[in-house]
């Protein structure tokens, strides 16, 4: 993996701190907090903004997986949890949109890194899929204002589909604005005509 991550852990036990800290560095990663609860994992999260957080699941005051869920509202991070346990009713509370993989204690650097890399890559990919739906959501709702401002034009000057889409287009450019801000003006117009 090349990457080098700003990475978060997070385990109430002092010895899985000290070995996140010795071994992600020389994996080539950057440790920037070591928490021993939930909540100070978020605290420390909100301060650092790691790329990455690994995080134990049993953890006082706030367990692991209640933290990864309130740090992704906060602002998407991947996260790996880590458990001594495996049982179904814990795997299936990890099933949340941030939990990129789910490891067993031991952890070994074997199985640190590829998960680290699987983590990231199932991440950005995840990210580039939410930003697609966004945008596809958002180019709906601007040609439905498009076909309306047409609407309008076809009806008050008298032009056909063609035309009044040609008109839409002559204005954007002559204006030199975007096709759908010329659209949004004309609807506007219209409401505020009361039309």
């Amino acid at each position: 993996m090349n990457r080098s991550l700003r990475i978060a852990v997070a385990d109430d036990e002092a010895d899985m701190r000290d070995y996140f800290s010795t071994i992600l560095p020389h994996l080539g990663h950057e440790v920037v907090a070591a928490a021993k609860t939930g909540l100070e994992l978020v605290e420390s999260c909100r301060i650092t903004k790691p790329d990455l957080v690994i995080t134990d699941i049993k953890m006082p005051d706030m367990d692991g997986i209640d933290a990864a869920a309130r740090l992704y509202k906060d602002a998407a991070v991947p996260v790996i949890l880590v458990s001594a346990h495996h049982d179904t009713t814990t795997v299936r509370r990890a099933d949340g949109d941030y939990v990129m993989a789910y490891l067993v204690k031991p952890i070994k650097q074997a199985d640190l890194e590829p998960a680290i890399a699987v983590a990231i890559r199932r991440f950005d990919q995840f990210q580039a899929l939410q930003k697609e739906a966004a945008d596809l959501k958002q180019a709906l709702e601007d040609r439905k204002v498009i076909e309306k401002a047409k609407g309008l034009l076809m009806k008050k000057a008298s032009l056909d589909e063609h035309d009044a889409f040609r008109r839409l287009q002559k204005l954007a450019s002559d204006k030199n604005k975007k096709l759908i801000e010329i659209a949004r003006m004309l609807v506007m117009a219209e409401e505020a005509y009361g039309g």
